[in-house]
């Protein structure tokens, strides 16, 4: 199908549907509300098809463009139907799955993901392993049944409520660095898992810290071959860093025109709003070209840091503006409204911390775009 004629007739669908489709609660919602809205969203999606295009046909899709599946992540986050960070998860670990695991491993795991009958998580970072990736310790040993999984992870997004996990882990020496790892596809409800949710500044649990002992996990759950884990994690990372931004870039355009909407007369600096809608402008510009080269075919890689500085940047200046022209309703309001701007101006403040620090995004793009040389 082509962009157009899907875009009209998405649009048509999602009008028709809008009261089926509207979240069930007001203002932010908790948790377990928002991620009840997106399974709902994904499933009534996917079964009228829309949810389908853009993926290969062997995991379920429709094929086609993946600007199809782009286009339907902008439509649902610029009608306010999901909130774009814990929706965008199938857009960073799908592609990566799709491309590394074995065809029937990714043909039985794609289609509940897209349906929103499952959630995954993405296990990666450890309490000291900081943004070294290389250095994790998360063991995987080789036995009679399978491998073996003992170890610790931090800062899993919405582990409580996955079922399955794509998990790093050390296969080899930790001498090997990047050489010795492993990616593994986990069932959730293994015994030996342990997931302990952590509260953040906005008082949501979006967040966890999971504990493995000695988990069992079948050699043929192996994300490609043993020790290929670090170009597993080398593939992932830019969608992380890029397509699933995509929405982020419609919901800020959104919430910034809220802001305009609901801001007093004469409240609202004009040159700053007008340095704002710049920022939120550049970075949907950049992230649309993002899409338009994967679309084509073009490897995602180094370059995806710029979109997500740009993203840092654009989210803490839109809930600055809110900040200053609603300053009510973000410090003391107690309506479902006012507590959502509250929640959503705290969040932006990890905007340069999750996805990559903006340190070594811009380190990142000073090394391998720029060639400045190392930081030493």
């Amino acid at each position: 199908m082509e962009l157009d004629a899907f875009r009209k007739s998405l649009d048509d669908w999602l009008d028709e549907h809008a009261d089926e489709l509207a979240p069930a609660f007001d203002g932010r919602g908790t948790l377990d509300q928002k991620m009840a809205q997106i399974a709902k969203v994904r499933r009534l999606a996917f079964d009228a098809g829309w949810a389908r295009w853009g993926w290969p046909e062997h995991v379920g899709g429709f094929g086609g463009s993946t600007l199809l599946r782009a286009y339907l992540s902008e439509a649902v986050t610029a009608r306010d139907l999901v909130e774009p960070g814990l929706y965008s998860m199938p857009e960073v670990l799908g592609p990566s799955v799709i491309t590394f695991a074995r065809p029937e491993l990714s043909a039985a795991m794609l289609p509940p993901l897209l349906r929103g009958d499952e959630v995954w998580c993405q296990g990666f970072s450890e309490p000291g392993t900081g943004s070294n990736l290389a250095s994790l310790t998360c063991r995987a040993v080789r036995t009679d049944d399978g491998w073996r999984v003992t170890g610790q992870k931090v800062w899993t997004s919405l582990s409580q409520y996955a079922q399955r996990c794509v998990l790093l882990t050390r296969t080899g020496s930790l001498e090997s660095a990047h050489r010795g790892i492993t990616a593994l596809f986990v069932d959730m409800d293994s015994p030996g898992i342990t997931i302990r949710p952590i509260e953040t500044m906005d008082g949501e649990k979006e967040f966890s810290e999971v504990f493995y002992d000695d988990v069992l996990v079948p050699f043929d759950r192996t994300i490609g071959e043993e020790g290929q884990g670090w170009a597993v994690a080398m593939d992932l990372l830019p969608y992380e860093r890029s397509t699933s931004l995509w929405q982020r870039a419609a919901w800020l355009h959104r919430r910034l025109r809220d802001v305009v909407n609901a801001a007093e007369p004469g409240a609202l600096d004009p040159l700053a709003l007008g340095e704002v809608t710049q920022l939120v402008y550049a970075f949907r510009a950049r992230s649309r070209a993002t899409q338009h080269r994967m679309a084509a075919g073009t490897g995602l890689g180094p370059e995806t840091s710029i979109d997500k500085v740009l993203l840092a940047t654009a989210e803490q200046a839109v809930f600055d503006l809110a900040a200053d022209a609603l300053p009510a309703a973000v410090t003391i309001g107690d309506d479902p409204e006012s507590e959502r701007w509250r929640g959503e101006f705290i969040y932006s403040r990890a905007a340069t911390i999750y996805g990559g620090t903006a340190e070594i995004q811009r380190n990142i793009i000073a090394r391998r775009l720029l060639e400045l040389g190392s930081d030493q």
